[in-house]
C-alpha cells in the first residue's frame, strides 16, 4: 500500500473518516432550502419564452405587437433587442478559440431546433408573461432538418449553421503511425460498434435565474442555479463588456445538476440582457418541467466503434477506437469537449501493448437538436464502448469475462503506469478493485448457479465494468481557495471557492477544517457561491472538490493554527512547540489547567492586540490557494447479476456490487451516497430514459409520463467496499463523484449481455426497455 499522505497534528483523524450526519440535511429535507424560486423581491417580474415549434426554418413572420399591449406586460425583447447587446460568448476553461456554435442569445432570422428561444416576454407575474407569449404571431417556413449524427458529418448542404459551412462541431484525430500493422499481424482481431442513447439529466431544480441591473451604481446582481458564481461573473462580463466587479452573483441551495448548469445558457443570458434593458427591476426566470426536458440540455447521443487486437490468451496487443457525438444545435460548454476528454481516457486500467499501441478519432456532428451539456461524467462513452468490448472479446474467444480482464488490468505494484495515451497513473489499484468485486458478488458461485438456472430455461447474467476516473488539475481547475476567518467570539468561518449543488461541500470541507485546525465541527461555518464574499475558483465540476477544495482547507486551516498556536503560547508564556489545541482550547502538554479558549485568543487578536507576540499580525485571518497536480485519479469495479424474463423483456437486478478506490474518505456516508446517485443515474439510463425526436426533429417524450425516470423501487441495493490507496496530495483524498455514472452502465449491459447469450443476442444498442429486450431476443431467436 502507499503510503498515506500525513495530517499534520496530533488530533488529526477525529472527524476525518467519519460518517459524520451531513448538515444540510435539516433544512433540505424540511423543506427550509433557500433555491432560486425562493427568491422574491420588491418589484420582481417574471420572464417566459416564446419557443420554436420547428426544428430547423425561416422565420418569415414575427409580430410581438398584441403582446407588448396585454395588462401586465412591461416589455417583449426579440433577437433586435437581445443579441446586439451581447458580445463574448466563450466560457473560461474553455478559451476564446475552443469552438463553440454561432452565439446568438434569440433566434435571428431562422430556428435550429424545437424549443429554440425566438423571444421573451417580461410581466408583473408569470400567468401574465405565459398569457402574453400566446398573443405572439410566429411562422417558419420549415426546411428539412439534420437529425442523424451519422449522415450530418458527411452532408456540405443541409447545415444547422449555414454560417460554419459545416456540420462537423469537432475533430480530434490521434493517429498512431504503425498501427495498422500491428493490428493487421495480431492473432485475433475484433470490431464492434456501440451505440449510446440520447438522455437528460432531470435535476429535482430545473434552471432559473434572478437579475437586476442597477442604473445609478451601473451594477448587475445575479442569483442563479449552478455550479460556479465566480465563472458566471466572469462569463456575464465578457458578454456585456462590463467590468467583472460591476457584478455580483449569488448561488444558494442548488437542487441537483449533474452537469446541465456547470454553464449558464442562451435563457439566462436573455434574462440579464433583459433585466439591464428594463433597470431597477429584478426579473425572475424558473424553467418548467417541459422547458427542462426540451431544450434544458441533452447529453449522452454517441456511438463508438472499437477494434481491439488480442494473442490467443486474450491479452490486449493494441486497439483503435471512433467515436462519434451528436453536440446538438447549440453545445455547452463546447463543440467537443467530452470527445477530448474521452480520446485520452479510452485504454482505462489496462496495459494494452504499451506505447503506440491505442489510437482514437473523436468526431462531433451538429444536428437540429437541444445542444449537448455536461452529464455527470460527460466522457462516460470510452468507459461503456471500452467495458462492452471486453466482454465481446471474450465471449468470441471463449473465456470468462473476468478472466480476461485478469490478464490485462494493472495492479497497485505497477505505479506509476504510463496509459498508451501517455497519462501517469499513480496511487490507483485497478487488479485490486476487480478482485475484491468478484468476491464480494461470489464470481464463481455464481457461474455454477448460472449454468443450473440455464437448465432451467432462466436468463441470468453477471456483468464487469473497472475504470479509471480523472480529476483534472489544469487552466481554470487547477486551483481553489478557502479563506478562514476565526471571529472574536472563536467561531470559525470559511470562505471556500466551491459551488455545491448535492456533494455535502458544507460537511466534509467543515470536517477537514476541524481537524486540521483543531477545533469543534459545530463552530465551522462553510461559506460558499458569492462571488462577493468567496475566494474565486472554478466552482464544483470533474470530481475535483475532495482532492482540490480540500487541499485549500487544510493549507488555510494549517497556516490558521499555526497562528492560533503563537498567540496561544505567548499568552500561556510556554514555547510554542510545547502547546497544542483540540476543541478549541490551546493547552500547555503535560500541564494541567495551563489552556486558553480560542474565544479568548480571537479577542486579543482583534480587541487586545498589544498582547499579541512581537512579529504577529493583529486579526486571525488567513487565506491559502492550493494548486493541484495536472491529473489525480480514482478506481473502481462494478460488478452486477440480473435475471431477463423471456416473456415481458422486463430486466431485474439482483445484486449490485461496488468495489472502489477514492483513497482516504473524508465521510464514507457522502461518499457512498455519491457511489450509488451515479449508479441511480445509470439504471435510469439503461432501462428506463430516453430523450426520442421523430424524423421532423420533434422530441416526443416531453413530460414524465413519456420520459421515465426511475423511482426509488427500481434502484438496487448498493454492496459497497473499499481498497485504500491514499493520493499524493494532501490529506490522501481522490475525487469520485462522477464514477458510478461513468461505470455503471457498461457492467449493466454486460449483464445484460450475459444473461442472453445464450439465445445468440447481440447487445449494443441502449435503452433496454422491456419491448427492445423482446424486440433483441425474437430478432435472434425467430420466436
Amino acid at each position: 500500500m502507499m503510503p498515506e499522505a500525513p495530517l499534520s497534528h496530533a488530533a488529526a483523524q477525529r472527524l476525518i473518516g467519519q460518517s459524520v450526519q451531513r448538515r444540510e440535511d435539516a433544512r433540505l429535507i424540511t423543506g427550509r432550502g433557500r433555491y432560486v424560486d425562493d427568491v422574491v423581491l420588491p418589484v420582481m417580474l417574471h420572464a417566459a419564452f416564446v419557443r420554436s415549434h420547428s426544428a430547423r426554418g425561416t422565420i418569415t413572420h414575427l409580430d410581438v405587437s398584441a403582446a407588448r399591449r396585454h395588462p401586465g406586460v412591461v416589455a417583449v425583447f426579440t433577437a433586435v433587442e437581445i443579441n446586439s447587446p451581447s458580445h463574448q460568448f466563450w466560457v473560461t476553461m474553455m478559451g476564446p478559440d475552443a469552438g463553440y456554435a454561432p452565439g446568438r442569445v434569440l433566434a435571428d432570422g431562422d430556428v435550429r431546433y424545437v424549443g429554440e428561444p425566438i423571444a421573451i416576454v417580461v410581466a408583473e407575474s408569470r400567468y401574465v408573461a405565459e398569457d402574453a407569449v400566446e398573443l405572439i404571431d410566429v411562422d417558419v417556413d420549415p426546411l428539412p432538418p439534420v437529425m442523424d449524427m451519422f449522415t450530418a458529418i458527411e452532408d456540405s448542404e443541409t447545415l444547422v449553421h449555414p454560417e460554419l459551412g459545416t456540420n462537423v462541431a469537432g475533430d480530434m484525430p490521434a493517429d498512431v503511425p504503425g498501427l495498422d500493422d500491428r493490428l493487421a499481424a495480431a492473432p485475433h482481431t475484433f470490431t464492434e460498434t456501440f451505440h449510446q442513447h440520447r438522455y437528460v439529466q432531470v435535476p429535482m431544480e430545473t434552471r432559473g435565474i434572478v437579475a437586476s441591473w442597477d442604473r445609478m451604481l451601473e451594477h448587475l446582481e445575479i442569483t442563479v442555479s449552478g455550479q460556479s458564481a465566480h465563472e458566471t461573473r466572469l462569463f456575464y462580463s465578457r458578454m456585456l463588456g462590463i467590468p467583472e466587479d460591476a457584478i455580483h452573483v449569488v448561488m444558494g441551495d442548488v437542487g441537483g445538476s449533474f452537469g446541465q448548469k456547470m454553464f449558464t445558457q442562451r435563457e439566462e443570458h436573455a434574462v440579464v440582457i433583459a433585466a439591464r434593458a428594463i433597470g431597477d427591476r429584478p426579473v425572475k426566470w424558473i424553467e418548467d418541467r417541459a422547458e427542462n426536458l426540451i431544450s434544458g440540455g441533452h447529453a449522452r447521443q454517441e456511438a463508438m466503434r472499437v477494434t481491439v487486437a488480442v494473442d490467443d490468451e486474450g491479452v490486449l496487443l493494441g486497439g483503435r477506437a471512433w467515436q462519434l457525438e451528436d453536440v446538438g444545435a447549440y453545445p455547452y460548454p463546447g463543440n467537443g469537449a467530452a470527445g477530448a476528454s474521452s480520446l485520452a481516457l479510452f485504454p482505462g486500467p489496462y496495459r494494452w501493448g504499451g506505447p503506440g499501441s491505442v489510437a482514437y478519432h473523436a468526431q462531433a456532428a451538429f444536428t437540429n437538436t437541444c445542444g449537448r451539456t455536461a452529464y455527470r461524467g460527460p466522457w462516460m462513452m470510452e468507459t461503456t464502448g471500452r467495458e462492452q468490448m471486453m466482454d465481446v472479446v471474450a465471449q468470441k474467444l471463449g473465456i470468462d469475462p473476468l478472466e480476461i480482464r485478469r490478464r490485462n488490468i494493472v495492479s497497485r505494484d505497477e505505479m506509476p503506469f504510463t496509459s498508451p495515451m501517455q497519462l501517469q497513473f499513480e496511487t490507483i489499484s485497478p487488479a485490486e478493485t476487480l478482485e475484491q468485486a468478484a468476491q464480494m458478488i461470489g464470481y464463481n458461485a455464481f457461474r455454477e448457479e448460472q449454468e443450473r438456472l440455464r437448465a432451467e430455461g432462466r436468463l441470468v447474467g453477471i456483468g464487469l465494468s473497472s475504470y479509471v476516473e480523472p480529476q483534472f488539475g489544469f487552466g481554470i481547475l487547477a486551483t481553489e481557495a478557502a479563506t478562514i476567518r476565526i471571529e472574536p467570539s472563536g467561531k470559525v468561518n470559511v470562505y471556500t471557492s466551491t459551488g455545491n449543488h448535492g456533494q455535502s461541500l458544507e460537511t466534509t470541507i467543515a470536517q477537514v477544517i476541524a481537524d486540521e485546525l483543531g477545533v469543534p465541527f459545530d463552530d465551522v461555518r462553510i461559506i460558499q457561491n458569492d462571488t462577493a464574499r468567496t475566494p474565486y475558483g472554478a466552482g464544483t465540476g470533474g470530481s475535483r472538490s475532495a482532492a482540490i477544495a480540500s487541499g485549500a482547507a487544510h493549507a488555510a486551516a494549517s497556516s490558521m493554527r499555526e497562528k492560533v498556536l503563537q498567540i496561544g503560547a505567548h499568552l500561556l508564556e510556554a514555547s510554542v512547540e510545547d502547546v497544542e489545541m483540540h476543541h478549541g482550547v490551546v493547552s500547555v502538554r503535560g500541564v494541567p489547567g495551563a489552556e486558553v479558549p480560542l474565544g479568548n485568543i480571537a479577542a486579543v487578536a482583534y480587541l487586545n492586540t498589544d498582547a499579541l507576540p512581537p512579529g504577529v499580525s493583529p486579526g486571525l485571518e488567513v487565506s491559502e490557494r492550493y494548486k493541484a497536480p495536472s491529473f489525480m485519479f480514482s478506481n473502481a469495479t462494478h460488478a452486477v447479476t440480473v435475471e431477463v424474463d423471456r416473456v415481458t423483456g422486463r430486466v431485474q437486478i439482483l445484486r449490485y456490487v461496488v468495489s472502489e478506490d477514492c483513497g482516504n474518505m473524508i465521510n464514507p456516508m457522502v461518499v457512498e451516497g455519491q457511489i450509488v446517485g451515479g449508479i441511480a443515474q445509470a439504471v435510469g439510463g439503461v432501462f428506463y430514459e430516453h430523450m426520442v425526436y421523430d424524423e421532423d426533429g420533434n422530441p416526443t417524450t416531453t413530460t414524465f409520463l413519456d420520459y421515465l425516470v426511475p423511482t426509488a423501487a427500481e434502484i438496487p441495493d448498493v454492496e459497497l467496499g473499499h481498497v485504500v490507496t491514499p493520493s499524493n496530495t494532501p490529506g490522501g483524498y481522490k475525487g469520485l463523484g462522477e464514477g458510478g455514472a461513468i461505470c455503471a452502465p457498461a457492467a449493466l449491459l454486460n449483464a445484460v449481455r450475459d444473461a442472453l447469450a445464450p439465445l445468440g443476442v447481440s447487445v449494443t444498442e441502449q435503452p433496454l426497455s422491456p419491448d427492445r429486450v423482446l424486440q433483441l431476443i425474437v430478432d435472434a431467436t425467430g420466436e
